[in-house]
């Protein structure tokens, strides 16, 4: 399913000194696996999400996403590719203020070109699955923290990817809503079958997980 070999990532930080975030990384993660990667703050947990997704791109290294090697799509091929196998769900839902949690939820799949009928009656089945679809009508702002990370989590899996990536997703909630989203995430990962990969600082979370991989220096262990 995921397969990374040699990854390599740096920025420069404020001084013009080079700061390494991954150090020639290599993993493989099954389908249909729950991994969860934990590390201290400012590792690069993050990063790897994003080079994963193929968001950001690495100095050198390959990535390979259901045999797809992310290196070799650009423009619209990887952005056709990032919006069908490959969900996000970010600490901050990111959700378009101006718009419905129905129509938050069914934009991905709109953007593949599904009819707009089809892809709000799609969307309304995922955020039954969810748990929201007496809040289909309500915008961003009338939705608690933890009902608007639901829409993200609708919104990730609309297009049924092959991975869903998580960063931090309750790392903005109230350990009340943090509970209900993390259960929702392994009730979605055990009906689905969807590769989860999630990012947090949290042991205990981290623990609830098939495998946890450590980031430590630019490499997992």
């Amino acid at each position: 399913m995921i397969q990374v070999t040699d990854l390599h990532k740096s920025f420069l930080d404020k001084n013009g000194d080079r700061l390494v975030i991954l150090n020639g990384a290599s993993f493989s993660i099954a389908n249909g696996e729950m991994v969860s990667i934990i590390g201290a703050s400012g590792t690069g947990k993050s990063t790897l999400l994003h080079l994963l997704g193929g968001l950001d791109l690495p100095d050198s290294g390959k990535i390979h996403i259901d045999g797809q090697e992310l290196s070799g799509l650009k423009g619209d091929a990887l952005a056709t590719f990032r919006n069908k196998k490959v969900g996000f769900v970010f600490q901050f839902h990111h959700l378009l203020p101006e718009f419905t949690a129905l129509e938050n939820a069914a934009m991905p799949a709109m953007i593949m070109g599904m009819s707009q009928k089809k892809a709000t009656e799609l969307a309304a089945e995922y955020l039954n699955m969810v748990g929201l679809s007496h809040r289909t009508t309500h915008r961003p702002a009338e939705l608690s923290g933890g009902e608007q990370q639901r829409v993200a989590i609708a919104r990730a899996l609309i297009n049924k990817p092959s991975v869903l990536l998580a960063d931090e997703p309750t790392g903005n909630l109230d350990q009340k809503n943090a509970e209900i989203i993390l259960d929702l995430f392994f009730d979605v990962q055990a009906k689905t079958g969807i590769t989860l990969v999630l990012v947090t600082h949290d042991s205990q979370i981290a623990a609830k997980t098939n495998r946890v991989m450590e980031l430590i220096d630019g490499n997992l262990s």
